[in-house]
């Protein structure tokens, strides 16, 4: 069954809006972790901190995915603002992450897919190539991107460097914490946000991994349902596990891979 099939057969367009509550949870889902990860890490208790900054990593990367779709529910200036923050406090310049996102889902798994590179190198590999995978797409959005993505990707940089040169000047040591645990994030991204889903799926590459386990989906704040996303990238994050309730009803048949 090919993509546009499978968008003719399943209701889906119902899901892309939010309500105010669901709006205000997918733009708010990272305060909480951060806080806390903070405060623990500001008093000294960075191993208990360590699971908090996780799952502030793992929340903001739901929040900016949606940014990228614009599923986050709100106007342009205030998802702009929400990449731009996320891009501080995450030390990556948000708006290359989306620049390659969006190509990802244009040339998946191909020689025009940066992002996917990891996708067809073993777990090991893909862990190691993360610093590369890092590097590579801002340089790739500086080549490529349109005079917005490389004055956002520039605005964002400038702003992490000054971040980072005001927290190590000052000394201040639960920031120097988070920075440090964000790019140890960030460098695992290749293999996290890439290889865990797309691995051995070249021969249909539309057809990314999905996780059907409800307690792994809640620990993972539903994020590897991403033969869902691939299928229907405008459907927002929260609005996930209702999908694959639609495609499993409508289309049992479709192959589910397994991430994790």
């Amino acid at each position: 069954m090919t993509h546009q099939e499978i968008l003719r057969k399943v209701e889906w367009k119902d899901l892309r809006s939010l309500s105010v509550k669901e709006m205000l949870i997918e733009n708010n889902l990272t305060i909480p972790w951060f806080v806390i990860s903070l405060t623990l890490a500001y008093f000294g208790y960075y191993i208990f901190a360590l699971p908090f900054s996780a799952f502030f990593f793992l929340t903001g990367l739901r929040q900016v995915h949606n940014g990228f779709h614009n599923s986050l529910g709100t106007n342009k200036f205030l998802t702009w603002l929400s990449l731009y923050t996320n891009s501080v406090l995450m030390m990556v310049a948000i708006h290359a992450v989306k620049f390659n996102h969006i190509r990802h889902h244009k040339y998946c798994l191909s020689e025009e897919d940066y992002e996917g590179k990891s996708a067809g190198m073993s777990w090991y590999g893909a862990i190691l190539y993360g610093p590369v995978h890092m590097f590579l797409i801002h340089k790739v959005t500086l080549q490529l991107g349109n005079k917005n993505y490389k004055k956002n990707v520039i605005i964002e940089l400038v702003s992490i460097a000054l971040f980072a040169a005001i927290v190590f000047y000052f000394n201040v040591h639960f920031l120097i914490y988070h920075i440090i645990v964000m790019i140890i994030g960030e460098f695992m991204m290749a293999f996290f946000a890439v290889w865990t889903v797309h691995h051995d799926t070249h021969e249909s590459p539309e057809f990314a991994r999905t996780q059907r386990s409800g307690w792994k989906n809640k620990i993972t704040f539903s994020m590897f349902y991403h033969l869902e996303h691939h299928l229907f990238p405008a459907v927002p994050t929260i609005k996930l596990p209702e999908l694959a309730k639609r495609i499993d009803e409508v289309i049992p048949e479709i192959e589910k891979k397994s991430t994790f």
